[in-house]
């Protein structure tokens, strides 16, 4: 059930006190979980701007897409995340069926270079964008997909502890409302060699779990069923692993129901986490107020630790067919 205002109030100041007490017993975070349980406060401050009435909803071409562009790109930068070719921003374009003028959007796009296998690459993907303002009501967006948005800044945040084996790129994706735009701008024109893509992990709706995390994509890539089940026998929240099997009944195989469905569909596999729809989903009740904050810890904890293992265990001994 939605939590209240005061309750999320007080959520966040029970947080950073916890964070303020461990500061000053403990030594500073040496691991990417720890790094990510001290980053909670920003977390949460990050999902409450991305999901503001002044982004009015991130409606692609606004002025609020554009600022909350902005703030994921000084996000990246503060992370040490890398912009790739120099620039974060990387605008793509396309033209609507019986439109006479093309529609233009923006992807964001860093990395950080892979200690071992600097040529292969872990895309972790996310979209910004969200529904804007509809009959002067704003749609705020904040599970769909502030959530994922701000988990790319958190999971960034978190691997400054550490190396990883391979190269990680951070894309946050816009126009995916309007039929995963950007990410199929990003597979038409890769930053980097589409081969050298071992996977995307994708994220949206990460934030409204009820308890429950949904992972798709080991229906695709078997490889991947081993290694999510050994993550969920010690999550701090239930994995799910399925909504990706072929010949399910509409609406039950997310394969292609947000980014990753570009990847797929180029025969590169994909992990996507998300949950089931609520009944605030594409509503303009989806606010910062309804996300419980150690839901979302939590979640963001069972991602991360997946993405650890991954990049210990690739390359993946099979891949996907579309």
């Amino acid at each position: 059930m939605p939590i209240a205002a005061s309750k999320t109030a007080a959520a966040v100041a029970a947080l950073c006190l916890c964070v303020a007490c461990g500061s000053r017993a403990q030594a500073p975070p040496v691991t990417p979980l720890e790094a990510l349980s001290a980053d909670s406060v920003q977390l949460l401050e990050d999902l409450r701007y991305l999901s503001s009435d002044p982004l009015a909803g991130r409606a692609t071409g606004t002025q609020g897409a554009a600022l909350a562009r902005a703030y994921l790109a000084e996000g990246f930068r503060s992370a040490g995340v890398e912009p790739v070719g120099g620039v974060f921003d990387w605008p793509f374009s396309w033209l609507p069926a019986g439109e006479a003028e093309a529609r233009e959007g923006v992807n964001l796009i860093g990395g950080r270079t892979g200690s071992e296998h600097p040529e292969r690459y872990i895309v972790v993907s996310a979209h910004y964008d969200h529904l804007g303002v509809r009959d002067g009501v704003v749609f705020n967006g904040a599970d769909d997909n502030a959530s994922g948005a701000t988990a790319l800044l958190a999971i960034a945040r978190a691997l400054r502890a550490t190396t990883t084996r391979n190269s990680i790129l951070f894309v946050a994706f816009d126009a995916e409302e309007s039929g995963l735009r950007g990410a199929h701008a990003f597979v038409a024109d890769p930053p980097v060699p589409l081969e050298q893509v071992a996977i995307d992990v994708n994220l949206d709706m990460v934030a409204r779990t009820g308890g429950l995390l949904w992972a798709a994509g080991g229906a695709h890539t078997p490889a991947l069923v081993p290694l999510l089940e050994r993550v969920a026998a010690t999550s701090p929240v239930e994995l799910a692993l399925g909504h990706d099997r072929p010949g399910a009944p509409e609406g039950d195989d997310w394969t292609r129901s947000s980014d990753h469905a570009a990847f797929f569909q180029e025969g590169i596999p994909f992990l996507y986490f998300g949950v089931e729809d609520h009944p605030d989903y594409h509503r303009p009740t989806d606010d910062f107020e309804n996300v419980d904050p150690g839901e979302y810890l939590n979640a963001l904890r069972t991602i991360l630790t997946t993405l650890l293992a991954l990049d210990e265990t690739l390359p993946l001994e099979t891949h996907p067919t579309p």
